[in-house]
């Protein structure tokens, strides 16, 4: 779906979203991502301006695997890796009991090249992986998955999936980090380097 309002500065965007634009964007069947195209929204705080509008409860993101800074209000760089390596695709938070039902991108300063942040439909994906692999789906399926990360201690951004667990767990205290990871149903283990490994 693609919603061009060249005209409508945030502001006005939000007194629509109050007015019922909001349920029409997201009642409309087979819409698995929105583009706004035009909007007068230059910067990260026009941007959380504009997802504020929407009215969403904020999620609280904790153990994410990509180094990422806040920026300002539920604004955060999407990666702090090198741009010359790709992001695989991935659901948002997938190791988590929780993840969030929305997820909004936007660019601040448009790349020399590359940049692209493609979307899958990941329920079809299953299906046509079901429907050629149904073996392989249900020893996934039945017994689980546990998925190891090994986390340093601080970032590495040499990598698009280096968050250290002082980050991805926000503080620098090994048990909070403990207790943060254990309400994702995810034990967290230390390492002799000052690092961490996460199971669940």
């Amino acid at each position: 779906m693609d919603l061009s309002v060249p005209s409508s500065p945030v502001k006005e965007m939000k007194g629509q979203m109050a007015n019922g634009l909001k349920l029409s964007i997201i009642r409309r069947p087979g819409t698995g991502a929105i583009i706004f195209r035009g909007f007068p929204v230059n910067t990260a705080s026009d941007f959380n301006d504009v997802v504020e509008a929407f009215g969403y409860e904020e999620f609280t993101c904790f153990g994410g695997v990509s180094p990422r800074t806040h920026v300002v209000g539920r604004v955060y760089t999407a990666n702090e890796g090198p741009l010359d390596q790709n992001i695989p695709f991935h659901h948002e938070m997938n190791r988590h009991p929780e993840f969030p039902s929305r997820v909004f991108f936007f660019c601040e300063v448009e790349p020399q090249g590359g940049g692209e942040t493609p979307l899958v439909v990941s329920h079809v994906v299953y299906n046509k992986i079901k429907e050629r692999h149904p073996d392989f789906v249900k020893r996934l399926e039945d017994p689980g998955l546990i998925y190891t990360r090994m986390l340093g201690e601080e970032n590495d951004l040499s990598t698009v999936k280096g968050r250290g667990w002082r980050s991805a767990f926000s503080t620098q205290d090994k048990r909070l980090a403990e207790e943060r990871a254990a309400a994702l149903m995810m034990r967290l283990e230390w390492l002799e380097d000052g690092g961490g490994e996460s199971n669940n």
